[in-house]
């Protein structure tokens, strides 16, 4: 059930004083929109359904002459947008509001949207750490994984967005088993034990990776917040996604202090 809003009508209304108000099959009006029609002495009615007239009204009617005929129904006009969480219309985007997909409208304080901010906070994160690392003659196997996360990142934005399911194989080379299975056990892997606690003596590379790691974490919170209704998580593809690759770079960390990244950065 859509809501017709006292704004649309409005806007709708603007140029116009129609005898009656048809609401259309499946929409309803809110209490500001009929209070709105009721105080303009417009009357109501369904879509295919006769409107109520005072007995004045009725009167008048009867002693017209039979050839008059009634005046034109106006035509709702198709609403450019729609409110995503009560299904009110809108014709102009407000202000305080933006699209979560199609044309559908959130406000930009929504759990989606914060979401997205902290999505696109990381791709930049990426990116500025990339120019870092490559500036300092850093390894261009690491700046190659890197270029993998920032490709899954640009993939989930794309789903989100898009309202697609995701598609994932590989992270960094590693399927989502083997991320989980390496992160466990990166003694197994790299000879190093899990858990190190990160040191600025570490290198600047090690500690990018680093910081890397927990916006990683942050934006899975984001993302957990967004996607859960009160009785389930919708999306997780989405948040397994992020938990692998939070998995994938503690294990790019591990692999830089076995070595495997050449040529790192200081």
């Amino acid at each position: 059930m859509r809501a017709i809003t006292e704004d649309f009508l409005r806007l709708e209304l603007r140029n116009s004083q129609p005898e009656v108000y048809y609401i259309p099959t499946g929409k309803i009006l809110t209490p500001a929109a009929r209070e709105y029609l009721q105080q303009r002495k417009i009357r109501i009615a369904k879509e295919g359904e006769c409107p109520r007239r005072d007995p004045e009204e009725a009167a008048a009617a009867a002693a017209a002459p039979a050839s008059q005929t009634p005046p034109p129904v106006m035509a709702a006009p198709k609403p450019k947008y729609v409110d995503y969480q009560n299904g009110s219309f809108y014709l102009e985007k407000p202000e305080h509001m933006t699209q979560l997909f199609d044309n559908q409208l959130v406000a930009k304080n929504h759990p989606r949207i914060l979401f997205r901010g902290k999505l696109d906070s990381l791709q930049a994160l990426v990116v500025l750490d990339q120019a870092l690392i490559a500036e300092g003659g850093g390894s261009q196997q690491l700046l190659a994984d890197l270029d993998d996360i920032l490709k899954s990142l640009r993939n989930l934005m794309r789903c989100d967005v898009l309202d697609e399911e995701l598609h994932s194989e590989t992270i960094i080379g590693l399927t989502h088993a083997e991320l989980r299975e390496h992160s466990h056990n990166p003694m197994k892997f790299y000879s190093i034990r899990q858990m190190i606690l990160p040191s600025y003596t570490m290198g600047r590379d090690y500690a990018l990776l680093n910081q890397l790691r927990a916006a990683v974490r942050e934006t899975e919170v984001a993302a957990a917040n967004a996607f859960y209704d009160g009785f389930r998580f919708s999306r997780g593809d989405i948040i397994e996604e992020l938990n692998r690759l939070s998995s994938a770079l503690h294990i790019m960390m591990c692999k830089y202090l076995a070595g495997d990244y050449k040529g790192a950065g200081k």
